[in-house]
């Protein structure tokens, strides 16, 4: 069910946890989907030895799938009309991951009403690691 313009104001926030204690399958299960099999994701060994990471770490469009996930379950499928992030920190295996929206705008356009929101996702630490914007056609 879409969300409504009328159901929601300016300041508003809904919070969602996106991913519970990310496992290292995850991250390598998001490695065969994307095709994305860069070492810092998949190779602890070059992650930590080579590279000079604590571990290796999940991939940032991973984290901006995660937080996407928040967006349509909370806007409902196929609102979007924008979404954009920036990826502030890595995601490490143990992570756990809630995702933030907050409504800064709702405004007409095209003859609708459209949602401008700030997005940002945290770990367990509440560290950011995934911060950005989107924007959502609503019902009336």
């Amino acid at each position: 069910m879409a969300l409504k313009a009328s159901s929601i104001k300016v300041g508003d926030v809904h919070e969602e946890v996106v991913c519970h204690d990310l496992s290292r399958t995850q991250i390598v299960q998001y490695a065969g989907s994307s095709g994305d099999y860069n070492p810092l994701h998949t190779d602890e060994v070059f992650a930590t030895k080579i590279a000079g990471y604590p571990t290796a770490f999940a991939h940032g469009m991973l984290s901006m799938g995660l937080t996407g996930k928040m967006l349509t379950n909370w806007l409902g499928d196929g609102r979007l009309t924008k979404y954009g992030v920036r990826f502030v920190s890595q995601v490490f295996p143990g992570d756990t991951l809630t995702a933030r929206a907050t409504v800064k705008e709702i405004r007409h356009e095209n003859g609708g009403p459209v949602v401008d929101l700030e997005v940002s996702t945290v770990n367990q630490e509440g560290k950011e690691v995934v911060t950005g914007s989107a924007s959502a056609r609503l019902d009336p």
